[in-house]
């Protein structure tokens, strides 16, 4: 299968991508490529203008601003995987972006990517919502902020509006003594979650004593993945699932659980 033909744009600089894109018409925007190119290939997509963002500067990075770290638009989901920076102060993310595709995939995939891409089954997407992270966004009125709340505007659609371009995620650093676990089921490792089963981002607040947790109630939070449920209800959410918190917890923070840079693992279904 081929993509249908377009005219390819190569902008250098972020008020050029951002012009072109307010320029011209049924334009789409090109990060790593791994969720549009098949979309092309298969015509599922048919743009006329496809804007190449590889080239432009200052979209790529991981910088540790002390209690939040922002990560450019552009930074490879490998940068990511083997940062030491997010290995530390972010192990949901280290532990959700080893279940994204494959590493060839990661090699080129972009978190901006996947962010606007909106798959509800997406790693990344749940690790946002799992932080409140914050999506940066860029337009011809400047740069705004948005709440990662506020991000979905239903599926597989941004609530940015078309000349506008994300630029950075902002994720908050959770407080010491919280624990976080990402947990997939899927048919295979790299497959897309099964439906209704999809990601589980879990920080807890508490104690580890004989294989248990102690003071759960303190703070415990679930963000599902993969499921037909708004952001905006997720609040409804957690709150029916702390009934099913003890058993969640028992299971996989057991005696054998694997502690590392604050996170544990969870291997289920994979």
């Amino acid at each position: 299968m081929k993509p249908p033909p377009f005219q390819y744009h190569d902008p250098k600089t972020l008020a050029e991508a951002v012009g072109l894109l307010g320029t011209l018409d049924n334009a789409k925007l090109l990060a790593g490529g791994q969720s549009l190119m098949p979309m092309l290939n298969m015509r599922f997509v048919l743009p006329d203008h496809v804007i190449d963002l590889n080239r432009v500067e200052g979209l790529a990075g991981i910088r540790d601003l002390g209690d939040v770290i922002e990560i450019g638009a552009m930074t490879r989901q490998r940068d990511i995987e083997f940062s030491e920076v997010i290995k530390a102060k972010c192990p949901l993310l280290h532990e959700a972006i080893q279940f994204t595709g494959h590493r060839q995939t990661r090699n080129r995939g972009t978190i901006g990517g996947s962010l606007c891409h909106l798959d509800p089954s997406a790693e990344q997407v749940t690790v946002a919502a799992a932080h409140d992270a914050t999506i940066v966004v860029a337009g011809p009125n400047g740069e705004r902020e948005i709440a990662f709340a506020d991000f979905p505007a239903g599926y597989l659609t941004p609530a940015i509006d078309l000349n506008e371009i994300v630029t950075a995620i902002r994720i908050p650093v959770w407080p010491a003594g919280h624990k976080s676990a990402f947990v997939e089921f899927a048919r295979r490792h790299g497959d897309f979650a099964v439906d209704g089963q999809g990601e589980v981002g879990c920080r807890i607040h508490g104690d580890r004593r004989d294989g248990r947790v102690a003071h759960v109630a303190q703070f415990l939070d679930q963000v599902f993945g993969g499921v037909a449920l708004e952001h905006k209800n997720r609040i409804a959410a957690r709150n029916a699932g702390v009934d099913r918190a003890g058993e969640f917890i028992s299971q996989y923070l057991g005696p054998d659980a694997n502690f590392k840079h604050g996170s544990f693992r969870g291997s289920g279904g994979r």
